[in-house]
């Protein structure tokens, strides 16, 4: 859909207008949130910022007219909503205490630090791992593996016969089992 059409449909119909700019760029809007939030936020934190988005990109389209392709206009909301989400969401936010707070003298030092960067380094390496997997393999394993969804989901999600993600999840894991053995993570590690 282009901007031209958009406004040719907002014009018989404001409401048949946001539905069909929903539904074609639901799936775009959601891998771009998703590469950002998968870390950091639960399914309720996806579907809210994607909600957002979608939010944005309405009044936005109310102040100004879009020509042409609206996929890059759509693209820049989609990251600046994610990345303002990410911020928000991320646990270095809710752990910045200032040295002046009168709290910081309660806090205890018995967090083990060397066990908890070894966490991270695998998180970091196996995160690597999946975005190496290109798309829609990393959606689909994310989706699978990290929300817990079924195959029928999935390929709700990404327009995909539930047959196809089966199939995709099944050599993915084999790809990612076999990118991990050469980073040296095996999989009892995990």
């Amino acid at each position: 859909m282009n901007g031209d059409e958009f406004s040719r449909i907002r014009k018989c119909s404001r409401s048949e207008a946001h539905q069909t700019l929903f539904d074609e760029y639901y799936n775009y809007v959601g891998t771009i949130v998703i590469n950002h939030l998968r870390n950091v936020g639960t399914q309720e934190d996806i579907e809210e910022c994607i909600s957002d988005v979608f939010a944005k990109v309405f009044f936005a389209l109310e102040e100004q007219e879009v020509t042409g392709d609206m996929k890059k206009f759509i693209a820049t909301i989609s990251k600046r909503t994610s990345i303002d989400h990410f911020r928000s969401l991320s646990p270095k936010a809710e752990r910045t205490i200032s040295l002046d707070d009168e709290t910081f003298p309660s806090i205890s030092s018995d967090d083990d630090l060397e066990a908890e960067h070894e966490k991270n380094e695998l998180q970091r390496i196996v995160a690597d791992c999946i975005r190496s997997l290109g798309e829609p393999d990393s959606t689909i394993v994310i989706q699978k593996f990290y929300y817990n969804k079924t195959s029928r989901q999935i390929a709700g999600l990404l327009s995909m016969k539930p047959s196809a993600v089966r199939m995709r999840v099944k050599r993915a894991g084999e790809q990612l089992r076999k990118a991990l053995a050469e980073r040296g993570i095996k999989e009892g590690s995990l």
